[in-house]
């Protein structure tokens, strides 16, 4: 996916600034950077979510405008931070929900096959005919990840999925990334606020800050005091433990 001069405004405020970018095929890259940096907006601008001012992004050679909604539906996948579905429906209903750019809602095995899947890996089997509404925050964020997953497309778009997760879900949620990166050649976007698990995880990093990219880089050139510190605008200590880096904060 490539990104040229990208710029968005809101009003008078100018959200992303000139964003030339390109997100590599078959990685996991994690969008970092401070509150009101771009990040999420730029993320839903890449989904063709949000339109944009001036700029250009191409997937796989094609700019977004020239593919037909269910068409990018099959290739591309985004689940946003604020998710309300105030209908009375299942938990497989709602991951099914990934399945219609390709079923139009009439479900074949191979459906329910990636269904199932997506449920048994977020650890949903057991409330699959649970409503949503009765679901805790932690759940009904997993079951929005499963509903991804079972889209099965080759880029995945994720804003803060962390949230709600307690450590045990979220690390195997990174897991799961991960592993669908290097063993089914997807390439995952992800906007992360823990820095540890952009730093244990991610591919690649990209920073972000007042609309612009701050940097662009492998993981373990980005993790360091200095840029995290002109980053954030505090300290951040860096330790490496088993091979890894790992940002004390606080």
């Amino acid at each position: 996916m490539k990104i040229e001069n990208l710029s968005k405004s809101f009003g008078k405020k100018k959200i992303l600034k000139n964003i030339s970018l390109t997100i590599p095929k078959g990685k996991l890259t994690a969008f970092i950077g401070p509150n009101g940096a771009g990040k999420s907006t730029l993320l839903s601008c890449m989904s063709r979510l949000t339109s944009y001012d001036q700029g250009k992004i191409s997937l796989d050679g094609k700019t977004l405008d020239q593919f037909k909604t269910d068409i990018l539906a099959q290739k591309l996948a985004i689940l946003k931070q604020m998710n309300q579905l105030n209908m009375q429906i299942s938990v497989q209903e709602l991951v099914a929900f990934g399945r219609f750019p390709y079923s139009k809602g009439h479900l074949t095995p191979t459906d329910l096959e990636l269904i199932q899947n997506a449920m048994n890996h977020l650890g949903l089997a057991e409330i699959a005919n649970e409503n949503i509404q009765n679901l805790s925050g932690g759940q009904i964020q997993r079951a929005y990840i499963a509903m991804i997953l079972a889209q099965d497309t080759d880029y995945i778009l994720l804003d803060e999925p962390l949230n709600n997760l307690d450590m045990n879900f979220a690390l195997q949620m990174m897991q799961l990334l991960q592993d669908l990166v290097r063993k089914h050649g997807k390439t995952v976007v992800i906007v992360l606020h823990d820095l540890n698990f952009a730093s244990s995880f991610a591919d690649e990093i990209v920073a972000m800050k007042s609309g612009e990219i701050f940097m662009q880089s492998k993981t373990d050139d980005l993790i360091r005091t200095d840029v995290l510190a002109s980053l954030y605008g505090m300290t951040i200590r860096i330790q490496e433990i088993d091979g890894k880096k790992f940002c004390l904060y606080f």
